[in-house]
């Protein structure tokens, strides 16, 4: 399910945890944990090159709280700059092509990250830049946001690899990116969705083909049962208009503290936020002892970091 062809000459993008190698994603997280353990001041050794003349161009076309300010302050720890730009004060928003915007920010700048409504829109600008890009979210995955629940499930549990990770709710971009992770990681992934909901066709095959430990049915119990970490997400995505459907599909998939009893004693319970407290997770569970929530928020700086560090060379 690779998004791009890589070559020597080709810019190193991060557009999709598929698209990358085991070795390379080992090395950002383990960079995520050296630049984390180091604190604000991030050791030479873990910088790219000339990083204090390097700025990043932040492109939002949808709302953003931690990816903003994550992004921001992380390019602005590894010692360069950063430009953080809504679709509306681009050309872009008065039609302005892709490909165009793509060819003249990289006359620019040393690198862009994209918050985009469309994957195709993340595509067509890593097709046409010649710096890299990184894909800060899409329709179709959210790879930035899987490898800091990957740093911080390491954190509290240890190597990640033959544990088991229960997806519950929706088969959304988040679920696609943890389907990705699953392969290349090498750990258990279980999912439990409406079947109206299920993650998308393409990222299925690719995990079948890839002979992932993946498995999709729409039993939240029997996908929780005995996993090391419960992970969900909000019932309505931005930009979703059907939410009363989708409330009454999902009722049945809220992670309330019975269901977290079916995981092992010592499993961890994930959410990317924004949370939606009595809907997708109840109070007790997120504000409860197996929450790891804001250590996985906090870690969206730290893997940022690890990410723009590889990017650009380091």
């Amino acid at each position: 399910m690779p998004t791009t062809t890589s070559s020597a000459a080709s810019p190193r993008h991060f557009l999709d945890i598929c698209d990358l190698d085991a070795k390379a994603l080992r090395r950002i997280i383990d960079a995520a944990h050296a630049m984390k353990k180091a604190g604000k001041r991030v050791p030479a050794a873990l910088r790219p090159k000339n990083i204090a003349d390097a700025v990043l161009v932040l492109i939002f076309e949808k709302p953003s709280t931690r990816t903003r300010v994550s992004f921001d302050i992380a390019m602005r720890q590894l010692g360069g700059g950063a430009l953080s730009l809504n679709h509306t004060d681009l050309q872009l928003g008065r039609g302005e092509s892709v490909a165009d915007t793509a060819r003249v920010l990289s006359r620019y700048a040393d690198g862009m990250m994209i918050r985009a409504n469309s994957h195709e829109t993340l595509v067509e600008l890593a097709r046409n830049a010649t710096i890299p890009v990184i894909n800060g979210l899409t329709d179709k995955s959210h790879p930035c946001q899987v490898m800091a629940d990957i740093q911080t499930f390491e954190e509290h549990l240890g190597p990640i690899k033959g544990r088991t990770v229960a997806w519950v709710g929706d088969g959304n971009n988040v679920a696609v990116s943890w389907m990705h992770a699953a392969v290349r990681f090498g750990f258990t992934l279980r999912l439990a969705c409406p079947k109206s909901l299920y993650p998308d066709d393409q990222a299925t095959t690719w995990a079948m083909r890839e002979k992932g430990a993946i498995s999709i049915g729409d039993d939240p119990e029997k996908a929780v049962r005995g996993a090391d970490c419960v992970v969900t997400d909000t019932w309505v995505s931005m930009g979703q208009s059907d939410a009363a459907r989708r409330k009454k599909l999902l009722a049945p998939y809220a992670v309330d503290a019975a269901l977290m009893r079916k995981a092992t004693k010592g499993a961890i319970f994930m959410h990317c936020l924004p949370a939606y407290r009595g809907h997708e997770v109840s109070q007790d569970v997120l504000e409860g002892p197996q929450s790891v929530v804001f250590d996985e928020a906090e870690n969206r700086l730290h893997v940022q970091k690890a990410i723009i560090a590889w990017c650009l060379g380091a």
